[in-house]
């Protein structure tokens, strides 16, 4: 009954795994059943006895029937558990292969996503860069257009302050112009004040010396006497009037070519002083406009450093991750051969241990194959 029992097993297993029933033991000859030539032949036997040898005979066939029933259990019971045992290796071998599948794709998808975020670290570093010139360059654009207005504002300022400085000297001008006359008629009724006070000095005199001629000379010579010093009196004041005529022409002359050249003088130095300040200004905005320019270059220059240092470290933190990505995947890659070599051997050494050999070179059905 437990024989009966294992073939059906055997069989219902054979089925599942593709394994055909004795496929891989030589099927036995059949056994020839011979009989006694004597048990038909001789008629004399009892036949009690002939039962009795035929019973004999019967256990015999079926007792060597059993054993060779029992020896072809056997021998599929070994190959089926051989075929199981190679079975299963194959199924681990065919798991390794399955985990060595998995491994490459985790690890070639963990590649790419770091690439692509490798790829997306440096589209993000040059659109900073950019970013960052068109902000330097927005920046630099309008300080300077502040400056340039600012220089405009300065330059007009200046020109109206040169403007107004000019119209308020020619206004001073023009008002000394025209208060030159009545200082002119002020100096000449000084003058002519002096002439006066001159001339009433000189009638003083004059009548002193009237009298004291009179004194000391006789009475007949009064006449000729007074009429000699009246002669001598005018042609006296005539000569002093003559003088101070031409004093006061001189002075008229003089004072109105002073104050020609004087004007002359302050517009002059005042065109001299305004061209100077113009010329500071210009320095001035000159040297702001150099400093401005010097300004803009060092930043350029700095926001490039800038550029340059981060994106130099970008590489550097790329390459090393690409490192780290590569040793980290030799290592999975050792570990996970190193395993599945030692479980491989393990299962070697199991199956040696329970006598199925090596398996290595097992052949399966071709129908299992297919």
């Amino acid at each position: 009954m437990r024989d009966r029992c294992t073939s059906q097993v055997l069989l219902i297993n054979t089925r599942t795994t593709g394994l055909t029933p004795f496929s891989h033991v030589p099927r036995p000859r059949p056994v020839r059943h011979t009989y006694p030539c004597d048990m038909n032949e001789d008629s004399d036997t009892p036949k009690e006895e002939k039962q009795e040898r035929l019973s004999r005979h019967k256990e015999t066939m079926q007792r060597s029937q059993a054993e060779e029933e029992a020896q072809l259990l056997n021998q599929q019971r070994l190959v089926y558990e051989r075929s199981c045992r190679a079975l299963k290796r194959r199924s681990l071998i065919k798991k390794h292969e399955f985990e060595q599948e998995q491994m490459r794709e985790e690890l070639n998808k963990k590649k790419t996503q770091k690439e692509m975020e490798h790829a997306l670290m440096i589209r993000q570093d040059e659109s900073t860069q950019e970013l960052e010139q068109r902000h330097l360059h927005t920046l630099q654009r309008l300080r300077f257009e502040l400056m340039r207005h600012q220089h405009q504002t300065e330059l007009e300022n200046q020109e109206e302050y040169n403007s107004r400085r000019q119209r308020e000297l020619h206004r001073k001008h023009a008002l000394e112009r025209r208060q030159q006359p009545r200082n002119l008629k002020t100096l000449e009724m000084q003058i002519k004040k002096q002439f006066q006070d001159t001339c009433k000095v000189q009638n003083k005199q004059y009548k002193a010396l009237r009298n004291h001629q009179l004194e000391v000379s006789p009475k007949s010579d009064h006449k000729a006497i007074l009429k000699s010093l009246k002669e001598e009196q005018t042609r006296k004041l005539a000569q002093l009037a003559e003088q101070y005529e031409q004093s006061i022409n001189e002075m008229m002359a003089s004072q109105s070519l002073r104050l020609d050249e004087e004007q002359e003088a302050e517009c002059q130095a005042l065109r001299q002083q305004l061209h100077q300040e113009m010329e500071l200004l210009d320095a001035y905005q000159n040297k702001t406009k150099a400093q401005m320019e010097a300004q803009h270059e060092r930043e350029v220059q700095k926001l490039e450093q800038k550029a340059s240092l981060r994106r130099a470290h970008l590489e550097q933190k790329i390459e090393e991750e690409l490192a780290s990505l590569h040793k980290e995947r030799t290592e999975k890659i050792k570990h996970l051969f190193e395993r599945q070599e030692r479980e491989l051997e393990i299962f070697d050494s199991e199956s040696a241990r329970l006598g199925f050999g090596s398996l290595a070179s097992f052949d399966f059905p071709k129908d299992e194959a297919r």
